[in-house]
């Protein structure tokens, strides 16, 4: 029987040969009925328990913290620190390895790799987590299809056409190469074909281009992998692969596209931006921002890394669009600003919009209608789809002259209620992303001034950080979008908390960064928060951010979508996730603490 254990899961996958061994011979097998306690609360344990067969319940006292299914060790703690945290009941029948402890502690004394798993902090088990995958991430992109690569679309001439005629189409459509129709056969024509044909060989402007086109196409399927395209580039000495779906040729892949799709083309996409000169050029570069979220992820990058540059992407746009669409008496009087996750730099896939317009003044009606309308509609059409809150530049609420926006402040903080808490929250969390920052500057100092020592009003608005229970692992009754259990909503459960308990302390003591992690930075620098605790704090954050991206990425691929199951995640992601929530609600019970919240 103990030759069937499993030893490719973690942690047993960092023993070598003549330690499984080992362990296969000291394993036995418990058998336990519904009900039944295998460890009690704060108990002992003579056994590290692998579930072989059913369900174990991880419970705090009447709490369940999570469920185990096959594959799952417990419990470390009883092993290693001589008690247990939690209790471990049989939900079902159930059947579990036992691993002796005197077993198991020699092979932690042995395996440096193996003990790391019981001993390491979180922030340790994040770094080993990402020396782990990355191998796989690496492979991930040799295996990922062309389908998935930024493809030119299909542009056809005829072979009798000009040179020139040819030039001029490839600058109509934005492409530096063409499909040649020649009676029953297709070829490809580049710029440079074109290039060397007028400059090296003389050839008049009138040839036609049947004599430049090159009729050895190499074409692949756009689900082919992209392993495959740079194997025939290299073997036929070629610098693009044609697309053909089995009845016509639907694109081209180029050699910098491939390359930029493993090594990330962020600087191309921002110098498309950057010389758009139309909504249409400019709506193509929006396209692309979505594609680096998948190929930055790809590289191995951590999370805060890749919203960054997303953010960095997604600013230049907003910026770039506004000197378009906006006419000239609100390019000088205005400041544009970006909110909530965009505004803390926080936004990896693309959400909806959360945008608005400080004016210095009043401007004409007629231009500020045209101007909400063009812009938001313009993002919508770019795949920004429109605040369900409304807060965005078309709604005149979110887009008007300063005096306006601190004439509510004082309302807001004179009559707080669900809606103004809301809006503060939006503002203090705006960045300016074109026009004159200064009026952003202005409008955040008098709202922060405002509530400088109203500590009741801080107090209510810092309790938005209890308005969502903090899972704890794998519960059945949690109700998905889906209609689903056995999912965990990360951004309630464990991101929203953090993200508004370190608005609301940065709140209260003026810091003027936006950033969760800044933000918390800051406190741990005024002494609000223990250093150590803060590292632990923002670990927690970006992994949390981590596997809800990674979620988000499976929902665009045709995954499971962005709720997280734990029960498809590793061993040691699990682990991880139960630390990170452990730390996101010691967290809370710092801000309950600190505001009082007990009173309100």
């Amino acid at each position: 029987m103990t030759q069937a254990f499993d030893a490719s899961t973690p942690p047993f996958d960092r023993l070598d040969a003549r330690q499984v061994e080992t362990l296969r011979a000291a394993l036995d097998i418990g058998y336990y009925r519904p009900g039944e306690t295998l460890i009690a609360q704060n108990a002992q344990s003579e056994s590290l328990f692998i579930v072989l067969k059913g369900t174990v319940e991880e419970r705090d006292r009447d709490e369940l913290i999570a469920l185990l299914g096959p594959g799952d060790a417990f419990d470390s703690r009883a092993i290693v620190q001589g008690e247990s945290g939690h209790a471990f009941v049989a939900r079902d029948e159930c059947l579990c390895w036992l691993a002796p402890k005197v077993v198991i502690l020699d092979l932690i004394k042995r395996s440096p790799r193996f003990a790391s798993f019981f001993y390491l902090d979180i922030s340790r088990k994040l770094d080993a987590l990402e020396r782990e995958a990355e191998d796989q991430r690496v492979g991930s992109l040799m295996r990922a299809r062309l389908a998935e690569v930024f493809t030119h679309p299909a542009q056809f001439i005829d072979a009798g056409e000009s040179i020139e005629a040819a030039g001029r189409q490839m600058q109509d459509c934005n492409s530096n190469t063409l499909f040649v129709r020649d009676t029953g056969r297709v070829g490809v024509i580049t710029g440079m074909n074109l290039a060397k044909g007028v400059i090296l060989r003389r050839l008049p402007l009138e040839t036609p281009v049947r004599e430049l086109a090159h009729f050895d196409v190499v074409r692949l399927r756009p689900d082919d992998f992209v392993f495959e395209a740079l194997l025939l580039m290299t073997k036929h000495n070629k610098r693009r692969v044609a697309l053909h779906d089995g009845e016509r040729y639907v694109g081209i892949v180029e050699d910098i596209d491939l390359l930029s799709f493993i090594a990330g083309a962020t600087q191309i996409v921002a110098g498309r931006i950057d010389r758009a000169t139309s909504l249409d050029e400019l709506g193509a570069a929006a396209a692309e921002i979505n594609a680096q979220v998948r190929v930055l992820r790809r590289q191995g990058l951590k999370v805060q890394v890749i919203a960054e540059i997303v953010s960095d992407l997604n600013r230049r746009l907003l910026a770039r669009l506004f000197e378009l669409v906006a006419p000239a008496s609100i390019r000088e009087a205005g400041c544009l600003i970006v909110m909530g996750s965009e505004g803390r730099g926080e936004q990896t896939i693309r959400t909806d919009q959360d945008n608005g317009l400080i004016l210095s003044r009043p401007v004409d009606e007629a231009d500020l209608t045209q101007f909400r309308a063009a812009f938001s509609g313009a993002l919508e059409q770019f795949g920004f789809p429109p605040c369900p809150g409304r807060v965005m530049v078309s709604n005149p609420f979110w887009s008007r002259p300063l005096a306006d926006f601190v004439e509510d402040f004082r309302r807001w903080l004179t009559l707080p209620d669900e809606d103004t808490q809301l809006n503060i929250a939006i503002f203090i969390d705006a960045e300016a992303v074109a026009g004159d920052a200064a009026l952003l500057e202005q409008a955040k100092k008098a709202l922060i001034g405002g509530m400088r020592g109203e500590q009741a009003t801080l107090a209510r608005f810092a309790k938005a950080v209890d308005a969502f229970e903090t899972p704890i692992g794998l519960f059945n009754q949690l109700i998905t979008a889906e209609g689903k259990g056995d999912a965990l909503d990360l951004k309630r459960g464990g991101i929203f908390p953090i993200v508004h308990g370190a608005r609301a302390l940065a709140l209260e003591k003026g810091v003027t960064e936006t950033g969760t992690t800044a933000r918390l930075a800051k406190l741990g620098r005024l002494g609000m928060l223990r250093p150590e605790f803060v590292s632990e704090l923002v670990d927690a954050f970006q992994f949390l951010m981590t596997l809800r991206l990674d979620s988000q990425l499976a929902q665009a691929a045709g995954g499971s979508g962005a709720l997280v199951r734990p029960a498809e995640l590793s061993t040691m992601e699990r682990d991880l996730l139960r630390d990170a929530f452990r730390v996101v609600k010691q967290f809370r019970e710092i801000v309950r603490r600190h505001f009082n919240l007990g009173m309100f």
